[in-house]
């Protein structure tokens, strides 16, 4: 069976529902997934109506009463949003109801009623305004599924990228990166993989110096201290991990198709590299939460500038709901 693939709203007042309606007027999707947006219905049916598509709408409070037919959008209706709230602007409203799509969404995961969660852009500033304190969707997605060790992985068409660290500085990267945590990530990315469908992946870990340290010449060791051990730690329990290997050629060869995805140390190590083989089709995903749900995300914000108009791209999202599909879980 083509799997469920939940898609929250994201903030209403911003072009999610716009991309949303694109997307699924896009009969290849229908080919792949069956589709089930957790939004607002009515918001779906404005969006629909000013871009034109020849789609309808149809609401329905669970993943047991949709068609999945093409030409016909199943959104399991919030129905949280006023009917006047403007396109554009921050407000507590769509703020509140963006965090409760993505709370639906994760309890429809949890009940097996949806395969994977892709989330269109909510608006932190509304998020807030809304009453719900969390930086972004990663945080919500943690803490409403208990889960204390993730990871992000950005996918694009050629190359696979799960981190040890992000967002934080190169210097306060490297502090953070451990043998336990060099393990842990690599076991993500082996069970993410594994579940997906891969048989056995190939897992290679970068190194954190130039030439991955070339025995001690360059950096302090970083590499037999942080990283070595837990990746004959994963080696031992049978996980295909080998590494580090110089970052200059990894990614080159990752993408040849040598290994199913890299392990990046620090931020601009792995994104660099999906964004130089093309911005538009990169994918953000969150992995490690508990239970395996698999949330993949547009690579854009709200575009508040640009909300209601007819002229928001969709690629991103059509490319998150790909993603979606090849790592959700196959059962």
């Amino acid at each position: 069976m083509k799997p469920i693939i939940g898609i929250t709203m994201g903030d209403g007042a911003g072009v999610g529902p716009e991309i949303i309606i694109k997307s699924l007027a896009d009969a290849a999707i229908y080919e792949i997934c069956r589709p089930l947006v957790i939004g607002d219905a009515k918001r779906l049916q404005m969006a629909q109506q000013f871009t034109g598509a020849n789609v309808s709408i149809r609401a329905v409070q669970h993943s047991s009463e949709a068609g999945f037919e093409y030409g016909t959008i199943d959104c399991v209706d919030l129905n949280l949003l006023p009917d006047d709230l403007p396109f554009g602007e921050v407000s507590a409203e769509a703020g509140n109801a963006a965090f409760h799509y993505v709370k639906k969404a994760i309890e429809l995961a949890q009940e097996g009623a949806i395969n994977a969660i892709c989330t269109a852009p909510l608006n932190k500033e509304a998020l807030h305004k809304g009453g719900h304190i969390y930086p972004g969707h990663t945080e919500i997605l943690a803490d409403l599924t208990d889960t204390q060790e993730y990871a992000m992985l950005l996918s694009s068409p050629k190359l696979k990228v799960i981190h040890l660290t992000t967002h934080v500085g190169l210097i306060k990267a490297i502090e953070m990166i451990n043998p336990e945590r060099t393990y842990k990530v690599v076991k993500l990315a082996h069970d993410t993989l594994t579940r997906a469908g891969i048989a056995n992946p190939s897992i290679a870990v970068c190194g954190i110096n130039p030439h991955a340290g070339e025995n001690g010449l360059f950096g302090n060791g970083e590499e037999e201290e942080k990283l070595i051990p837990g990746i004959e730690k994963a080696k031992a329990e049978g996980i295909d991990a080998s590494g580090p290997h110089p970052a200059d050629t990894l990614f080159f060869r990752a993408q040849r198709g040598d290994f199913d995805i890299v392990v990046a140390c620090y931020h601009d190590q792995g994104h660099g590299p999906i964004k130089v083989l093309g911005i538009e089709a990169g994918v953000n995903i969150t992995v490690g939460l508990k239970g395996g749900i698999i949330r993949t995300s547009v690579d854009h914000g709200t575009a508040f500038d640009i909300a209601g108009k007819n002229i928001a791209d969709e690629r991103s999202m059509i490319e998150a709901i790909r993603s979606a599909v090849e790592l959700a879980p196959r059962q």
